[in-house]
C-alpha cells in the first residue's frame, strides 16, 4: 500500500477507535453531573454515593492486566467491540436501576467495558503508526478523552433536566451499544498486507509468565511508577474530591467550583497535543519532563496544604489546578515506555501493567482522603481537608520515589544494551549520576 494511503487508513482506524474511548470517559464522568440525582434515586448519602466512583476505578485497575492479555490474544478490534457492548449494557442497566445494589452492578459492568478501551486504542496505534509518532497519538487520544468529560457536563445535564434519568441514560447507553457494530466493521488489527501472527493457546501458567516477562522489563516498571506519580492527583480531584474540597473547604459556590474543575479538563485538552509533539520529536526529554512535573506538583501540594488558615486565594488555586492538570498528558510517557521496550506481541500486556499504576494510585488516594475526612469529621472543613489531602501528597511522594529508582535502573539497562552493540529505542546521554546506578532487572 502507498504510504499516503496507509497513513489515511491508519488515521481512519484510530478515529473510529478513539470514539469508543471518548464514550468511555463520558460514561465514567456521568456521576460528576448526576450525583445528586443518583443520591435521590437510590436513597443514599455521600459515603455510599462515593462507592460508585471507587468501585468503578477499582474495577478499571483490576481489569488492566486481563485486558492486555485479551488484546494480545484476540486483537484490539474484538476487545473494543466487546467494550462498547459492555458500556452500553451497563448504562442501560443503570437507566432502569432503582435499587442501590443494582446500581452498583450496573457501574461495575460499565467499569469492565471502560477498562478495555484505552489499552485497545493504544495497541491499534502501536500497530498502525511509527514509534516516533506514537507519543503524539497517545496525547491526542487523552485530549479527545477530555472532550468526553466535557460532554458529560452540559449535554447530560440538559438530558437529565428535560428528559429525566431513565431516558438520559437509555439514550447514552443505546448509542454506545449500537456503535459496537461500527467498530466491528471499520477496525483492523494490523495494516493491510501485514500477516497476523497465529495465536498460540496460552495456559494459565503461560499467562502468568507473560505478565512476569513484561513486569521484569525496567522500562515497564518505570512506566508503572511514572503513571502512578503523574496522573493520580488530577484524577483524584476531577473524579471525586475536587468539588467537595472547593465548596466545603474553600467556600466556593457550586458554579465557581465547577468552573475551577473545568480547568482540569481544558488544561489537559490544550496541553496534550503540545506535550505529545515534544515527546515524539524529542523522546529523550520524556522522563526529564515527567521529573520536572512531579517536582512542581510537590511544590503545589506544599502551598495548598500549608497555606495560612487553609483558605487559598482563587488565583493561587487556579494556578495550582493548571499545574496539576498537566499530569494527565505527561502520564502518556508510561505507554510510550511500554511500547518502546517490549516486543509487539507483549505491548498490550505491558500497557495494561503501566495503566494499573495510575489507577491504583487513584484508588489509594481517593479512599485515603475519604477515611481521613471521616476521622476529622469534628473539625472545621478547611482543617479537615488539609489533613485528608495529605493522602494525595503521600501517593505523589511514593510514586516519585519509585519512579526515580526505576528511572536510574532503566537508564543503566539502556547503556548496558548499547555496550553490547544492541539497538536501543532512545539514545540517552550519560550523566554523572548514571555511574552509580544499579543494573538489576527486577527488585
Amino acid at each position: 500500500m502507498p504510504s499516503d494511503s496507509a497513513t489515511r487508513q491508519a488515521w481512519l482506524i484510530w478515529t473510529t477507535a478513539v470514539v469508543v474511548y471518548i464514550a468511555a470517559v463520558f460514561h465514567r464522568s456521568t456521576l460528576g453531573v448526576a450525583g445528586l440525582a443518583a443520591s435521590e434515586r437510590f436513597g443514599v448519602g455521600p459515603a455510599a454515593l462515593g462507592v460508585f466512583t471507587v468501585l468503578q476505578v477499582g474495577v478499571y485497575a483490576f481489569m488492566q492486566i486481563p485486558t492486555g492479555l485479551l488484546v494480545d490474544r484476540f486483537g484490539p478490534r474484538r476487545v473494543l467491540t466487546l467494550a462498547a457492548l459492555l458500556m452500553g449494557t451497563g448504562q442501560l442497566l443503570f437507566a432502569v436501576a432503582e435499587s442501590y445494589p443494582l446500581g452498583l452492578v450496573a457501574r461495575a459492568v460499565l467499569g469492565v467495558g471502560d477498562a478495555m478501551t484505552f489499552v485497545s486504542v493504544l495497541r491499534l496505534a502501536a500497530a498502525h503508526f511509527s514509534a516516533r509518532r506514537f507519543s503524539l497519538i497517545v496525547s491526542l487520544t487523552a485530549a479527545l478523552g477530555g472532550a468526553g468529560n466535557l460532554v458529560a457536563t452540559v449535554p447530560l445535564t440538559f438530558m437529565l433536566s428535560h428528559w429525566g434519568w431513565t431516558w438520559a441514560f437509555v439514550i447514552a447507553g443505546g448509542f454506545t451499544a449500537l456503535y459496537s457494530a461500527v467498530t466491528l466493521w471499520r477496525l483492523r488489527d494490523l495494516p493491510v498486507g501485514v500477516t497476523p501472527p497465529v495465536p498460540e493457546p496460552v495456559s494459565f501458567r503461560g499467562v502468568l509468565g507473560r505478565v512476569a516477562e513484561a513486569w521484569s522489563v525496567p522500562g515497564t516498571r518505570l512506566g508503572f511508577w511514572a503513571h502512578f506519580a503523574t496522573m493520580s492527583t488530577p484524577a483524584i480531584l476531577g473524579l471525586l474530591w475536587g468539588f467537595p474540597y472547593l465548596v466545603q473547604a474553600q467556600g466556593m459556590s457550586p458554579e465557581q467550583a465547577s468552573s475551577m474543575l473545568g480547568l482540569l479538563v481544558i488544561g489537559a485538552i490544550v496541553s496534550s497535543p503540545v506535550i505529545g509533539a515534544v515527546f515524539s520529536r524529542k523522546p529523550e526529554l520524556r522522563m526529564p519532563i515527567a521529573g520536572w512535573f512531579v517536582a512542581a506538583a510537590l511544590l503545589v501540594w506544599t502551598v495548598l496544604l500549608l497555606w495560612p488558615g487553609g483558605v487559598v486565594p482563587v488565583p493561587i488555586l487556579a494556578v495550582a489546578f493548571l499545574v496539576l492538570t498537566v499530569g494527565g498528558p505527561i502520564s502518556g510517557v508510561a505507554f510510550a515506555l511500554a511500547r518502546d521496550y517490549n516486543p509487539m506481541q507483549r505491548v498490550s500486556t505491558a500497557s495494561g501493567l503501566v495503566n494499573v499504576g495510575g489507577f491504583t494510585a487513584v484508588t489509594i488516594g481517593a479512599l485515603g482522603v475519604g477515611v481521613l475526612l471521616d476521622l476529622c469529621s469534628g473539625l472545621a472543613p478547611a482543617v479537615a481537608f488539609r489533613i485528608a489531602l495529605l493522602a494525595c501528597a503521600f501517593v505523589l511522594l511514593l510514586g516519585t520515589w519509585r519512579m526515580l529508582v526505576w528511572w536510574r535502573r532503566a537508564r543503566a539497562e539502556v547503556f548496558a544494551a548499547e555496550a553490547r552493540g544492541e539497538t536501543v529505542p532512545v539514545r540517552l546521554r550519560r550523566r554523572r549520576w548514571d555511574a552509580s546506578a544499579n543494573q538489576p532487572t527486577a527488585a
